[in-house]
């Protein structure tokens, strides 16, 4: 009886260690950082522009409403290729309300939290929170926000862009243009960023399509 009771005793140690050994697991994967996570970029979009070029977008609260930038997203930089998470997006009605300053669409921001929020060491209220930071830091030219249209030179709006971010180097951003009719719009502004938010060169691959001169829609 006495062996038995200590081989009983032995099994229940053991599966006990296995059951935390478990949890610990699963925990450290749950809370496990990015593979390699190289960095963001930040996408500002030109939302006059975004909503004349696209008919779709017109009934949308961000073009009924006259915005002239909004954020659609603060992209991690990854060598991971899905990104999804089934984590849920919800803020608190006050932080929802900040960050509708610039995202007013809620479901467009729900849906980017699902798609990038796997590839994040944050939770939503944090990324979110986030995204703020960087755009309120980040200084606008006045070009990108005029009530006309601007014809600009593109190394002009790069060096307006410098100027007042003096961290900020002059490839730190790429630009994103469409061609209307016999204009060439600029239709959107990639900031990049390292994994603690200084700005720095974009890599290769967060590319610019536009001409040397541009044209910037006026807000509506």
């Amino acid at each position: 009886m006495k062996y038995r009771y200590l081989e009983l005793r032995s099994i229940l140690q053991l599966a006990w260690w296995l059951i935390c050994a478990g949890v610990g697991l699963m925990s450290s994967v749950l809370h496990a950082e990015p593979v390699n996570l190289q960095g963001y970029v930040m996408h500002v979009q030109m939302t006059p522009a975004a909503c004349a070029l696209d008919p779709s977008k017109q009934k949308q609260r961000k073009c009924l409403e006259g915005y002239s930038l909004t954020i659609t997203g603060l992209m991690p930089e990854t060598n991971q290729t899905d990104c999804t998470t089934e984590s849920s997006a919800a803020l608190s009605p006050l932080q929802a309300k900040v960050v509708a300053r610039v995202m007013p669409d809620n479901n467009a921001r729900v849906q980017l939290w699902k798609s990038v929020g796997g590839c994040v060491p944050m939770n939503a209220s944090q990324y979110f929170r986030t995204v703020i930071n960087f755009a309120e830091r980040l200084k606008i030219p006045a070009s990108l926000t005029s009530s006309t249209n601007v014809e600009i030179q593109q190394s002009a709006l790069k060096q307006q862009f410098t100027r007042l971010n003096p961290s900020l180097p002059q490839n730190g951003i790429r630009l994103t243009c469409q061609l209307s009719r016999s204009d060439v719009v600029l239709t959107e502004v990639k900031v990049c960023y390292t994994v603690k938010g200084q700005y720095k060169q974009c890599a290769n691959h967060v590319v610019s399509n536009c001409p040397g001169e541009i044209t910037i829609k006026g807000s509506y």
